[in-house]
């Protein structure tokens, strides 16, 4: 029996006192990538419906000319890449699916973590091992806890093959340095670790000028696997497309043989519409870099208002840097909290979920300990509830001043501040 198990978020059973919708189990009860709540692009719902009439099966693995603007979009990046080094499905879950499957062993993830990393190992029964992240950024493991982690693990019989982790985090919406993603990236490969890096966040940098912003495959270009869903800068959440990068080395393309290998036994194909929309919107033109553009300019407004109201409120958060989320720790509030029959992350998701009007998914869903009091905040839901008011967001001179975005960031302080004062309330039933 191994001392070093798993967490129990890592094992799918869910922890006492959970609410599950019947015939819902752990895997199912994930929250959504954060959206980003704008009305989809014109110019790429016209791709769409241009591609509508193609009801043949795309290739396993992404048509050419969606894998050729994937190479494109790399090649800008200062990571050249060849088609037969690309990979395309309905999302990134698949490609971590099927990466996982192809590498096998156990996983190791930040802790906290995308809540979709540790279902998927779940689902192929691996172990995930969860590593803590130092206090600056999240997305990456301490390098020394990473090492005694795989230590304390290879003792008791198990086999660290996989490390997941992000440079553009979500949940902590924080971007790691490069010289702490060097330090964790060398050691991992020390290992014998392959790395999967999931870039879905890259191109959302709240201020770019400011923050560098590296990947690990520029640095080690042989044992990096770099995993980019199209719903965090280029597409809408409702359209699943990814695409994945693998070494140019005979161990990536042994590693590619695989994961297609995979895909093909679940059918994980894009859609012939879809991938039509995806290779458009990879190839960067310039109505997508602009809203693009546009939108990270707006939710990195928000971000910061929410940011500073849960901070003015006695709550703690690293100030977000990247996506349209940050990381809320109201652990300070404990005691205010509890009295108010609030004693774990569950309970808080629970209480902020009902009294938001917006989904506040508790740390425990992203590898947090239970009793952490923390919970991941998106912009997306607060910038309004028609197209039109949230359209109006991507053209206002000054969007936090919108009656219905002032009147939805006002809501939030108030709901913090009632927190805080356990006396506002009647206690919660």
């Amino acid at each position: 029996m191994r001392r070093t198990d798993p967490e129990d978020e890592a094992t799918g059973a869910p922890h006492p006192g959970a609410h599950l919708p019947e015939g819902h189990g752990a895997v199912r009860r994930g929250p959504d990538l954060p959206g980003d709540g704008l009305p989809v692009l014109g110019e790429l719902s016209a791709v769409l419906a241009a591609a509508a009439g193609r009801g043949h099966e795309e290739a396993v693995g992404g048509a050419p000319a969606l894998l050729d603007a994937a190479c494109g979009y790399w090649d800008r990046r200062g990571l050249p890449t060849g088609p037969d080094h690309v990979a395309a499905a309905p999302g990134a879950n698949a490609l971590l699916l099927a990466l996982t499957a192809a590498l096998g062993g156990d996983v190791l993830v930040p802790r906290p973590c995308a809540a979709w990393w540790a279902p998927y190992a779940r689902l192929l029964g691996r172990p995930v091992f969860h590593v803590p992240t130092p206090a600056e950024s999240g997305g990456v493991p301490d390098p020394y806890a990473l090492l005694e982690t795989v230590r304390r693990i290879r003792a008791e019989g198990g086999d660290p093959r996989l490390l997941v982790l992000s440079v553009a985090d979500d949940p902590t919406g924080t971007v790691a340095p490069p010289e702490l993603l060097h330090e964790t990236a060398e050691a991992a490969v020390g290992e014998g670790l392959h790395l999967v890096s999931d870039e879905t966040w890259r191109d959302t940098l709240h201020d770019p000028h400011a923050t560098v912003l590296l990947s690990p495959a520029e640095m080690l270009h042989e044992q990096v696997t770099v995993v980019t869903d199209l719903a965090g800068a280029l597409l809408p959440p409702g359209w699943p497309a990814a695409v994945a990068r693998f070494p140019a080395s005979a161990a990536g393309d042994g590693l590619h043989a695989r994961v297609l290998d995979v895909l093909t036994a679940l059918g994980a194909r894009v859609a012939a519409p879809l991938s039509a929309a995806a290779g458009y919107a990879l190839a960067e033109p310039e109505p997508v870099t602009a809203r693009r553009s546009a939108a990270v300019r707006l939710h990195a407004r928000v971000a910061a208002a929410v940011h500073a109201a849960v901070v003015a409120e006695g709550a703690t958060a690293r100030p977000p840097q990247a996506g349209r989320h940050l990381y809320a720790d109201l652990g300070p509030l404990r005691e205010a909290l509890a009295a108010q029959g609030v004693g774990d992350a569950q309970e808080l998701e629970d209480v902020l979920t009902a009294r938001l009007g917006m989904p506040a998914p508790g740390g425990h869903r992203f590898g947090d300990d239970l009793l952490a009091l923390r919970v991941r905040l998106s912009t997306g839901p607060l910038l309004g509830d028609t197209d039109e008011r949230r359209a109006e967001c991507l053209t206002s001179p000054d969007p936090l001043e919108l009656p219905h975005v002032h009147g939805a960031l006002t809501a939030l302080k108030t709901v913090f501040g009632d927190l805080r004062d356990a006396q506002r309330w009647e206690p919660l039933r």
